[in-house]
């Protein structure tokens, strides 16, 4: 598969431009404007092939949808270890919220313990967008029946001033309000700013959250700004 020409026909201008603009860390030249179900698409039929190591071993890719196909590719990979060896190698080189967002391997759900010490090792790294990628499997993995109140510590004790680690940070622990409240809700008060107004403006956002918690949130806000 001849890729560079393969991202090119399915090149959506207007999309681009789109994408441009919901990017904006990203050089205008390096997004082709390919949609994601395309690139859904591709990344399923390359991982069936026979040299799709030659593409997960030639990094940095020169264009975003590269990225966003390798993040596909890894996605499909059934065995923990070697996915686990395959987004190792890809995290030094996600330089955006969105492929890092959308790099989610499918065998993680299914390894759990053997997960939780790497999300740890990546919420300390020095890189931003793999410290924002710990944070999302943790979010996605471990707010629910293996939720533990120290995992909450582990968020609120990142302090970098990234904007796209913060918003992360925001992102969990406003969904952390809607699935696991009673220990949450007890740590609002203590956040820095500006995580702590994110956090709330989400959480109060969010369809998940009640509105008796919604209240609470802004009163508490109204409260703390008074």
């Amino acid at each position: 598969m001849n890729i560079a020409a393969e991202l090119q026909a399915l090149c959506d201008e207007r999309y681009a431009q789109f994408q441009r603009r919901l990017i904006p860390t990203l050089p205008p030249d390096s997004i082709v404007g390919v949609r994601t179900p395309a690139l859904r698409e591709m990344a399923k039929h390359m991982a069936k092939e026979e040299d799709v190591d030659v593409f997960l071993s030639a990094l940095p890719h020169k264009c975003f949808e590269e990225n966003q196909l390798h993040a596909f590719v890894i996605a499909r990979e059934r065995n923990f270890d070697r996915c686990v060896a395959q987004v190792e190698a890809f995290l030094p080189h996600v330089d955006n919220w969105a492929t890092c967002d959308q790099l989610s391997p499918a065998c993680f759900a299914k390894h759990h313990t053997d997960l939780l010490p790497h999300i740890r090792r990546w919420m300390t790294d020095r890189h931003e967008y793999t410290v924002r990628f710990g944070i999302g499997m943790l979010l996605r993995h471990f707010l629910d029946d293996d939720f533990q109140p120290a995992h909450l510590q582990w968020v609120i004790a990142i302090r970098r001033d990234e904007y796209y680690i913060t918003m992360m940070q925001a992102w969990y622990l406003a969904t952390a309000l809607a699935k696991q409240w009673d220990s949450t809700f007890p740590l609002v008060a203590a956040l820095p700013e500006p995580l702590r107004s994110m956090t709330v403006r989400k959480a109060c956002e969010s369809f998940r959250v009640s509105d008796e918690h919604k209240k609470m949130l802004k009163d508490y806000k109204i409260k703390v700004n008074n």
